[in-house]
């Protein structure tokens, strides 16, 4: 599945990335559908510390790292200078930065219809900072900041995002990177602002075993806490996975049980939240049964 995906490496060896870190495996097809022709706009995030020190960073691309808050609106400017034409300026911001904190500067870029890609890796948490609650946490998980598991409802970017009508956004995950990387190279060949929202695990912040990150990012799908769809011309298409999930989920417990940021939760609680969102989803994709998304 992965054959017709260039050989040609963007993120180098000897990043300084976590083992089992998915925002560098998503990072990896991202640039790769991206091409040399990209330039990487970076708030403060983890992904700044993983390019390592210069000169010897491991981004094969130019990168501008800049404020938390600032990075839709610096990847406007650079767009809109004359000597960029033609190039792919792509943030890549945290859930952090791209939730809680750039979400201004994201939403006027979106306005302005500026010509970039927005692409939120989303690890549910600051990670880069010591595992905080950011937005994006789902309930009942632990971070540093609710050592006893959320108690509330996370932020629903992509609905906040999508009332924007951008030109093009997406959800996508590091553990399908075959949909992401057609994701991107459909992102980039369109005119105006994209946005796509990437799931990636965090095996530090999620307290699971390193090997499990594809593992886990493939359940969060199957089990419907995360979709995979596109919107476009003011439309929601499932892709296949999720198309799957709804018809018969894979049992939620299977994707709990692994990560210990989950320990003690309110599991019964926590499927009430994934059920509400599959019948939201169902009702943004014009479906109205488990079997009308299996067609």
């Amino acid at each position: 599945m992965l054959d017709d995906i260039p050989q040609e490496e963007y993120l180098l060896k000897g990043n300084t990335a976590c083992a089992g870190c998915g925002a560098m495996l998503a990072l990896r097809y991202i640039l790769k559908a991206a091409g040399p022709n990209t330039i990487i706009v970076n708030p403060a995030c983890c992904s700044t510390v993983c390019q390592g020190t210069y000169p010897k960073t491991a981004y094969g691309v130019p990168v501008l790292n800049i404020a938390f808050a600032a990075a839709a609106a610096a990847a406007d400017g650079i767009a809109s200078a004359r000597r960029n034409k033609g190039k792919n300026i792509i943030v890549f911001a945290g859930d952090g930065g791209t939730v809680d904190i750039g979400i201004q500067a994201l939403s006027g870029a979106i306005e302005r219809n500026a010509n970039i890609l927005y692409i939120c890796y989303d690890n549910e948490a600051y990670s880069n900072t010591g595992m905080q609650k950011s937005g994006s946490t789902p309930y009942g998980a632990i971070t540093t900041t609710t050592p006893t598991g959320r108690k509330d409802s996370k932020k629903d970017i992509d609905l906040i995002i999508m009332a924007h009508r951008p030109k093009y956004m997406a959800s996508a995950s590091a553990a399908y990177p075959k949909d992401l990387y057609e994701k991107v190279r459909k992102a980039l060949s369109i005119e105006g602002t994209k946005f796509i929202h990437v799931l990636c695990p965090c095996p530090s912040g999620w307290r699971y075993s390193t090997e499990k990150t594809v593992e886990l990012g493939r359940l969060a799908v199957r089990c419907g806490m995360w979709f995979l769809y596109e919107y476009e011309d003011g439309k929601v298409k499932l892709n296949a996975p999720t198309k799957a999930a709804l018809k018969r989920p894979a049992p939620l417990a299977d994707y709990v049980k692994p990560q210990g940021r989950f320990k003690g939760v309110n599991l019964e609680r926590l499927q009430k939240e994934v059920d509400e969102e599959m019948e939201r989803i169902r009702a943004l994709a014009g479906i109205e049964n488990a079997k009308e998304a299996s067609g």
